[in-house]
Formats: C-alpha cells, sequence, structure tokens
C-alpha cells in the first residue's frame, strides 16, 4: 500500500441545484428507488472503529452498478440522438446501452478487449452494438471519440479528455442522488468517507457534496496500485494530471484506469484528504469480508471494484501511521459505497 496526503487542499462549498434536478429526473426514471444503507457494526468494531455504513448499489435500477444515475442525466441533458456511444471497463457502457434503449436510440459500446466476458454480455443483453479494442481502457477511449467523430455519434464519456469536458460533468451531477438518499437515511454525519476511483468520477461526486457540510468528513480516494493515476497526480509537483505507472491488470476491473478525468481532477485536487493505493489482495478480503459478514452483519453482494472501498478501509486500520493522520478511533463513523455487485470474475480464495 502507498499514500500520500493532498498538500493542494483547497476546500469550497459547491452548489446543489444541479444535483436536486437530477434527483428529481431520477425520480421519472422506471425502476427508481433508493439503494440500501448497510450498517456493519461488528466489522467495525473488529477494526476499532464506531460504525461503517455502506450504501449499496448493486440494487440500481437492476443494473448491478451506480452508473446509471450519471448515464441516465447526461443523455437527458443531451437529448435524443440517433446513435449514443460510450468507452467502458463495463459498468458505464451498460448504463449507457440501457438508457438509450429506454431512449429508443442505438447504443455502440467500445470496451479492451482483455474485459471480463461477463460485463461484455451484460453490456449487450441492453440490446447495444460491442466494439472490442486491443489494448488499455484509455485506447479504447480514444477509440471510442474518434470512431464517433467519423461517423456522427454521441459520446456519452464519464471521463473528462481535451475538447471533451461538459458532459463528464453531466455524468457526476447524477451521481450526487446517491449521496442526497444517503443524506436522508444516515442517522449521524459520518467522520470519514472512503471513495475507489478509477478515473475520478464518483470521487468528485463525493468531493462535491460533502464540502457543502458544515462539518465536512475526511475523504480518502482508493484506487489500485496498478491504475494508481490519482496517487500519481496528486504525487507530481504541480498537482497536475499524470498518467498512472503501473500495468492497468489489476483484479479491480472496472477501476483499470491510467488517465484521471480532466473534469474531475480540478477538484479532486482541492478537496480529497488523502489518496491511498492498494494491492489486490485487499479488494480480495473485502469481498470476503462482504459475503462471509461477521455475526450481526448483513451479507452483501459485492464486485470486485465494489469492494475496493472496504479494501481500502482494511489496509488503513492495519497501517498504524496512516490510521493515526487519518485520526481513526473507536468512535470514528465511517461511510463506503459498494459501487457494484457480483460479476463473473476471477475465483476469490
Amino acid at each position: 500500500m502507498r499514500f500520500r496526503f493532498n498538500p493542494f487542499q483547497n476546500w469550497t462549498e459547491y452548489d446543489k441545484a444541479p444535483a436536486a434536478q437530477a434527483r428529481d429526473f431520477h425520480r421519472t426514471l422506471p425502476g427508481y428507488v433508493p439503494t440500501p444503507l448497510r450498517v456493519l457494526r461488528t466489522l467495525a468494531t473488529e477494526l476499532g472503529l464506531r460504525e461503517i455504513h455502506v450504501k449499496d448499489e448493486s440494487y440500481r435500477f437492476n443494473l448491478n452498478s451506480f452508473k446509471g444515475l450519471g448515464a441516465s442525466w447526461a443523455m437527458h441533458l443531451i437529448g435524443p440522438a440517433a446513435t449514443f456511444s460510450a468507452a467502458t471497463e463495463g459498468n458505464h457502457g451498460r448504463a449507457v446501452a440501457w438508457m438509450a434503449r429506454l431512449m429508443s436510440s442505438r447504443a455502440v459500446v467500445f470496451l479492451p478487449s482483455k474485459t471480463n466476458p461477463a460485463r461484455v454480455d451484460a453490456i449487450r443483453s441492453e440490446g447495444a452494438e460491442i466494439h472490442l479494442i486491443e489494448g488499455t481502457y484509455t485506447d479504447t477511449v480514444r477509440q471510442c471519440a474518434a470512431q464517433s467523430e467519423a461517423n456522427g455519434w454521441q459520446v456519452v464519456s464519464d471521463t473528462g479528455y481535451a475538447g471533451y469536458l461538459e458532459i463528464p460533468n453531466w455524468v457526476m451531477q447524477g451521481y450526487r442522488t446517491l449521496f442526497d438518499e444517503y443524506e436522508e437515511q444516515r442517522t449521524a454525519a459520518p467522520d470519514l468517507v472512503i471513495i475507489q476511483a478509477g478515473v475520478g468520477g464518483l470521487l468528485c461526486s463525493a468531493a462535491r457534496h460533502f464540502s457543502a457540510c458544515e462539518d465536512p468528513p475526511k475523504i480518502v480516494c482508493v484506487e489500485p496500485e496498478e491504475a494508481d493515476c490519482l496517487l500519481e497526480s496528486i504525487s507530481s509537483p504541480d498537482g497536475s494530471p499524470r498518467a498512472a505507472k503501473g500495468t492497468q491488470d489489476s483484479m479491480m476491473g472496472c477501476l483499470n484506469c491510467s488517465e484521471v478525468s480532466l473534469t474531475a481532477w480540478p477538484e479532486i485536487r482541492s478537496r480529497v484528504d488523502c489518496f491511498v493505493a492498494i494491492e489486490d489482495s485487499f479488494a480480495r478480503e473485502a469481498i470476503t469480508r462482504f459475503a462471509q459478514p461477521h455475526p450481526g452483519d448483513p451479507r452483501m453482494n459485492s464486485g470486485e471494484s465494489g469492494a475496493t472501498g472496504l479494501g481500502g478501509l482494511i489496509a488503513i486500520c492495519s497501517h498504524a501511521e496512516l490510521r493515526k493522520k487519518l485520526g481513526l478511533s473507536s468512535a470514528t463513523r465511517v461511510l463506503l459505497v459498494n459501487t457494484e455487485g457480483v460479476t463473473s470474475g476471477p475465483e476469490i480464495p
């Protein structure tokens, strides 16, 4: 595990109006219900904490992840299009295909060729046309952009890159619905919020939400050691975006991203407290902890990337220096997000 505290932090309040509008829209979609907030008190006691709350997004729109919130809101703002396109490691592409079907539009989805076949099949089940691209997720984003420009397709991306910054902002506005639901479900405010990150969209959404709190919690970013673009970026001399140094082949499949979202990064840079990169072993342990809970804790359906936040918490609690710097104690309340349910992925020992 590697970590770095943010030397560039400068919290500012963010406008909540777009998030409220997104939630009003989400309420009109078929299948919308607030996802559950789980409480893991027994595990919290083992880790020396007061409570662990988990916002369980495996139930969202029957899509197995939170991504439908962002894709649907962005596509609603874009308006009708003959063909929507997306690059994805799995969950975002499925959400775009689902929303395109609701809008009676065509969806073309680009994925790295090494993507778990179960994720590809889930996207295809929503009626999307699939393009498998040799290379990394970043290569797939570039292929999607190039082919979409050539064919006149409307790109719906959750990552911002040069010349494409506005729509990813709408995607992040959509994610705010899950945090608004959390505020209605919680009984006490969190002291620590841990969010897993690929390009940083959900992390930025969390930072926006909690910056509006009277007493903001600490926010920690967790990513794979093999896809550590956020840790590399915050570690650069001026805090500017840097590519990951790893191989982007972590078992945390939906987080295998080599470049941060240029839309999300400025706010992440100013608001997130600490950046942590973990080995796959912590994600494996987290999946097991969710699937085989301690007595009194609920069993949870979580995929490799969905459990990464808990993996980060386990890593932090095992590291005396980091635990102390974050101020963790038996009075600490932690919020995690289970970003996806189980997929047919690597066998977990």
